[in-house]
């Protein structure tokens, strides 16, 4: 927020000041228009690729901003995309467990349902946490298929996360399902 408005700031009083007062004197001569001042291209400097740890730390640090910036978990809220995006680069750049997981973390922790759910059920076997983990997230789509009347396809999600973790939230659905 404290960004924007800076910007915002900026903006403004860079229009202001780039405005003149002067009028011309001759009100006969054709509009004189401003063009933007170009840049110099830069250098040809070849910056190497970030590693997958290079990525994966930066989104730890991005993650770690955005739990104080912001009250609730949202994957549109920049500094979580961003963490997003880095995690995913970490993961695509070496699909090891510990990238993936993370990644699908952030998924469920940003309310991205599907795409945590499609990386738990890829990983396969998990640790105790990651079916913490992967449960919410199929209890989550589960309420989400039953507010569409799609009872199958809620019943799906909810054996998926039976077989993770039993929860309260899964039980309870399960019962409305079965």
């Amino acid at each position: 927020m404290k960004k924007i408005l800076t910007i915002s700031l900026m903006i403004a009083f860079g229009s202001a000041f780039a405005q003149t007062t002067d009028t011309p004197t001759d009100t006969t001569a054709p509009a004189v228009t401003e063009t933007a001042p170009t840049m110099a291209p830069a250098p040809d400097v070849a910056v190497a690729p970030a590693s997958a740890e290079e990525h994966f730390a930066k989104a730890q640090e991005l993650a770690a901003q955005a739990e104080v910036a912001y009250p609730i978990p949202f994957y549109d809220r920049d500094l979580w995309k961003a963490a997003v995006t880095e995690a995913d680069a970490a993961a695509t750049a070496e699909p090891e467990r510990e990238y993936l997981s993370y990644l699908a973390q952030l998924y469920t922790t940003t309310q991205w349902w599907i795409s945590g759910y499609r990386i738990w059920v890829e990983l396969g076997d998990l640790t105790d946490e990651e079916k913490a983990w992967a449960a919410d997230t199929a209890a989550h789509l589960a309420y989400m298929r039953l507010q569409q009347n799609d009872k199958a396809k809620a019943r799906e999600y909810v054996q998926q996360g039976l077989a993770w973790m039993e929860t309260d939230s899964l039980k309870a659905l399960a019962k409305r399902v079965m």
